[in-house]
């Protein structure tokens, strides 16, 4: 049994020979689950080995590096903090939280400790190479400011009546009335074949997009007629094919036959530009046979570390995956479905009172920032336990069934339907189905 003991003027734990037993014992199974890839019990079992033993820098600095393989950032971060605290001469610990700070975009945070971990070892070549990522990304970024104009978009579309067509392309033509059920057809078998779309035409569907997007409100009112219905599917993350298997299963859209995506359609899979583009053909064909919620990868900071902005520049330019960032900007924070059911990304929010006369009016034409509640649609995460929390992905907010059913009852909703976590199932119903 652990007991107080009066150590250097602090009340502090004093760990009997059993527990440090039994708290190796969990490391080494936490450890194995770990090499097995099942992150989250190890987390689990490193939690047990701390409990046993709150003083092993080792243990905190392994329990982060299980939370940046399941991307919560913010509960990595205080492990490292943790770490550090314990041991300041641990350098995992310094690694793990310039790491966790890089997958949040704060590179300069990053290279702080980055720095620190390459004086006391040269020779860490990985951290060599994050460090010296982190800081061309910075002077990168600091560049593009510097030159930004005043309002870019202008000088990221082009007269797409100059783009010529080579004789040498074979793949769908897009009239300029834009897509027709045939043009899909074709489009997505030329897809699938890992053929890329004439830029001509994918400024085209950009512009199209663009010009759809603006025009709709912040939050989107959606209609089930009879006869009709609405599949909702979350994160796809550029797995193009999945997203093909999902219509082969469940059908293409159509007016009857309706889909709400929502959020994350990019970063991490290789087809990023393709599963975008998709839904956007399918937008621009028929508005009323997808919806679209605009998720926490659909940023300029994600796309930069997750991928997305680095395959739009190697498959087409620089200047088109700005374009996709205006896009970003227009889609809706969020779909209301029947005046009943809200569709959002991420979660709800740190204060009781939001209604959704104040979410119709944000100024989403923007980059969600860190705090507030457009972040908070993007980021938060649900937790079982009432009250709120701070979100163990540093972003955004954890909150409770209490939470949920003020915001339903104050906004006479029925339910709040979200994304942006991996179920093993598939979903799971939570906080008393609310």
């Amino acid at each position: 049994m652990v007991e107080i003991l009066k150590v250097d003027n602090e009340n502090r734990l004093q760990v009997t020979e059993d527990d440090q037993i039994l708290a190796e014992k969990n490391k080494e199974i936490a450890n194995k689950f770990f090499a097995a890839k099942h992150y989250e019990a190890a987390i689990d079992s490193y939690t047990i080995a701390i409990s046993h033993n709150p003083y092993m820098a080792a243990y905190y600095a392994n329990r982060a590096f299980a939370y940046i393989k399941t991307e919560l950032y913010g509960a990595a971060i205080r492990d490292a903090d943790s770490s550090i605290k314990l041991d300041a001469t641990y350098t995992k610990g310094y690694y793990r939280r310039a790491v966790a700070n890089m997958g949040l975009g704060k590179l300069n945070d990053a290279v702080k400790d980055f720095r620190a971990v390459v004086k006391v070892t040269p020779k860490d070549e990985d951290a060599k190479r994050k460090l010296s990522e982190c800081e061309k990304e910075i002077k990168r970024i600091k560049f593009e400011n510097a030159i930004a104009f005043e309002d870019p978009t202008e000088s990221v579309i082009p007269d797409i009546t100059k783009i010529v067509i080579e004789p040498s392309y074979a793949g769908p033509n897009l009239s300029e009335s834009g897509p027709t059920p045939e043009f899909i057809t074709e489009f997505l078998s030329h897809l699938k074949d890992q053929k890329k779309l004439h830029k001509k035409y994918v400024y085209q569907i950009l512009l199209a997009a663009l010009d759809l997007f603006t025009a709709s409100p912040t939050i989107e009112d959606i209609k089930i007629p009879s006869g009709t219905k609405l599949t909702v599917c979350g994160d796809i993350h550029g797995q193009f094919y999945d997203l093909m298997n999902i219509f082969a299963k469940n059908g293409h859209p159509s007016r009857e036959n309706k889909y709400l995506f929502n959020g994350d359609f990019v970063d991490r899979g290789s087809f990023s530009v393709e599963c975008i583009l998709t839904l956007l053909v399918y937008k621009i064909w028929n508005p009323e046979c997808i919806y679209l919620t605009r998720g926490n990868h659909e940023t300029d900071d994600m796309n930069r570390v997750y991928g997305f902005e680095g395959e739009v520049t190697n498959k087409y330019s620089k200047d088109m995956f700005k374009l996709f960032s205006k896009i970003f900007n227009a889609v809706p924070l969020g779909n209301l479905v029947e005046e009943k059911i809200f569709v959002i990304h991420g979660g709800l929010f740190t204060r009781d009172d939001v209604t959704m006369d104040e979410i119709r009016k944000i100024d989403r034409f923007r980059q969600p920032g860190s705090t507030g509640i457009m972040c908070e649609l993007l980021w938060s995460d649900p937790q079982p336990e009432k009250g709120r929390n701070p979100s163990k992905r540093g972003v955004g907010i954890q909150f409770g069934p209490d939470v949920t059913k003020t915001f339903c009852d104050l906004n006479k909703l029925d339910c709040v339907i979200r994304s942006h976590e991996v179920k093993q199932d598939g979903y799971t119903i939570d906080h008393d189905g609310k």
